[in-house]
C-alpha cells in the first residue's frame, strides 16, 4: 500500500465527499482555459465574487486575463503574475491581447531570429494578439508596427 494511503492527510470519507462534490458540481460553474481581455477603461478586481468582496486592485483596458471559473456573472482570472481574482463577466471581452513579460520583447517583420526587427516593447507593455502561436512565435500589432514575438517573452496567447 502507498504510504499516502496509510498517512493521516488521507481519510477515506474525505476523499470519498471530494470525489463525489467534484461529480456534482452545478453546470454553471466550469474550469476554462481560455483568454480574455478588460473591455472597460477599467476593472475592479475582488477576492470572491461579490460586489461586497474585498477590492484587490483595479485593471486597465486590455489587459490579458485567462479565466478561471465562471459563476454567476462573475470569472475567476488569473493574471500574467499568476495572481487569481474575482471580476464582473460585463467588464471582459473576447479580443485577445498578450502582455510582454520579458525585459525586452522583439517584434519582427516574420517569424524567425534573422527576420528585421520592427521594434522593441518593455516589460508590460500590451499587444493585440492576431494569430495562434506557430513555431514559437505569436503575430502581434502595437501602434509602433504589426510582427512577430517569441511566445516565451508575452503572456496571453
Amino acid at each position: 500500500m502507498h504510504p499516502f494511503f496509510s498517512s493521516p492527510a488521507f481519510h477515506p470519507r474525505i476523499a470519498a465527499a471530494l470525489l463525489l462534490a467534484a461529480l456534482f458540481v452545478p453546470a454553471h460553474v466550469h474550469a476554462a482555459s481560455e483568454f480574455f481581455s478588460i473591455a472597460d477603461e477599467s476593472a475592479i478586481f475582488y477576492d470572491a465574487y461579490s460586489l461586497k468582496a474585498t477590492k484587490l486592485y483595479v485593471a486597465s483596458r486590455y489587459l490579458p486575463v485567462e479565466a478561471v471559473v465562471n459563476i454567476e456573472g462573475w470569472v475567476k482570472v488569473r493574471d500574467s503574475g499568476g495572481s487569481l481574482a474575482w471580476v464582473e463577466k460585463k467588464h471582459l471581452s473576447e479580443a485577445r491581447y498578450v502582455i510582454v513579460t520579458a525585459a525586452l520583447a522583439e517584434v519582427r517583420q516574420q517569424a524567425g531570429e534573422g527576420a528585421p526587427l520592427l521594434f522593441r516593447a518593455e516589460k508590460n507593455v500590451v499587444m493585440e494578439w492576431l494569430e495562434p502561436a506557430s513555431a514559437g512565435w505569436v503575430k502581434v500589432r502595437h501602434p509602433d508596427g504589426t510582427g512577430y514575438v517569441k511566445i516565451n517573452q508575452v503572456w496571453g496567447a
